[in-house]
């Protein structure tokens, strides 16, 4: 009877293909998980400790609907400091449940049954989850190693119709760790301007890049007021169990969004939001550590997965590698299952982030380098055991 119950719409949505193969190594001993995208750093103490100390000093009631106004302030006057735009505190900030509910909150505002979502694969999995939910209907823009995994007007210009609503991208990107330059930037935005499209610009690893800028579209002319900025402080400053977002936008907007989040959600943790302010009035010293050091990982990382013959695109942002294995004549979903059961480690398949996936694994490097280590020792000898099988391989690499 239950199944009868249930929303068709829910029914229709598959389940986080990153959650599954997490789930199946935690029942398992000696491990090495890759899979979560999740910072092995602890919380910088400053922030840990402004988070506690709130709770005696500051009450722990609920905060505004919009959020702390010094949180909101000092959001303000970070994106103006690092990335050249501006937004007003009082209207145009909303402090989320993480990013994915700022994501959440921005489709459930515009969409329309039957509005079509421009979803640049591969791509976080909640993206295409979410529109379905809002009512709307994903429509994949494919992206391509051969392009650096970058989206280009090109691809965007033929799936445009007049349903289209909005477009959904995530740069730095996960699961690929590509990124937008500006020019890739301008270039899209002069499509998008030629029609009635919001952008949902997911920045949740702008501080997280390596030999290159940043660039929010949102800074580009004619895009402000077109562009939700979504971002977190999950990722940057290590603070993924806070579960603290915000996103910026036109007042109208934000206004709208902030309607439906003071109905299921009434405001962020407020602890959360002490602790975020702390972060950035004076955690950013830690990042820049923290970044140092995923460089170092980023590095070996790459060089490991080529120097056992895999091809494996050099990430730019975030802390992900997407290495390709489909010379080995597996599925991504099938190389992931007999890496798990064979050598006990846990990586996600391509397909868990669109079609555009296949052939591909997402590989964190979100872990310390004993971890990356060990874990390119057991991968190296399985792909060498499984390509000597298919036959398609006819040397072996060693790790250096």
């Amino acid at each position: 009877m239950l199944n009868n119950m249930l929303s068709t719409r829910v029914q229709t949505i598959k389940p986080s293909g990153i959650r599954k193969f997490f789930d199946i190594a935690a029942t398992m001993d000696d491990v090495i998980s890759l899979g979560v995208g999740e910072p092995d750093f602890p919380t910088p103490t400053i922030v840990r400790e402004a988070g506690v100390r709130s709770m005696t000093e500051k009450g722990t009631r609920y905060t505004s609907n919009s959020g702390l106004l010094e949180l909101r302030q000092a959001i303000s006057a970070y994106l103006e400091r690092r990335f050249e735009v501006g937004y007003h505190p009082e209207d145009q900030i909303l402090i989320t449940v993480g990013g994915s509910e700022a994501v959440d909150l921005a489709l459930r505002a515009v969409v329309n049954p039957g509005d079509e979502i421009l979803v640049p694969e591969p791509t976080y999995v909640s993206y295409a989850a979410l529109a379905i939910m809002a009512g709307g209907v994903p429509v994949a823009v494919p992206t391509y190693e051969k392009d650096d995994f970058r989206l280009t007007a090109e691809a965007i210009k033929p799936l445009i119709t007049d349903r289209t609503k909005a477009i959904i991208f995530c740069y730095p990107n996960n699961p690929t760790g590509a990124v937008m330059e500006k020019e890739d930037l301008v270039a899209i935005a002069e499509v998008l301007r030629q029609h009635e499209i919001l952008v949902i610009s997911d920045e949740i690893y702008a501080e997280l890049v390596y030999g290159v800028e940043h660039t929010s579209i949102a800074s580009l002319p004619g895009m402000y007021e077109r562009t939700v900025l979504v971002s977190g402080f999950s990722k940057a400053f290590s603070m993924t169990g806070w579960r603290l977002g915000y996103a910026c936008g036109p007042k109208e907007l934000i206004a709208a969004m902030r309607k439906i989040h003071q109905y299921g959600i009434m405001s962020a943790p407020t602890m959360s939001q002490w602790a975020a302010l702390e972060a950035l009035e004076r955690g950013m010293p830690e990042v820049e550590k923290m970044r140092v050091e995923y460089d170092q990982r980023r590095q070996f990382i790459v060089q490991g997965f080529r120097a056992m013959g895999l091809s494996c695109f050099e990430p730019r942002g975030a802390f992900y590698c997407f290495p390709r294995i489909s010379d080995l004549g597996m599925s991504s979903d099938d190389f992931c299952t007999a890496l798990l059961e064979a050598e006990k480690v846990a990586v996600v398949p391509g397909s868990a982030f669109g079609d555009s996936g296949e052939g591909f694994v997402r590989v964190s490097y979100a872990y310390s380098i004993d971890s990356i280590k060990q874990a390119l020792e057991r991968i190296d000898r399985f792909i060498q055991k499984a390509a000597g099988e298919s036959g398609k391989w006819k040397e072996t690499r060693k790790l250096s």
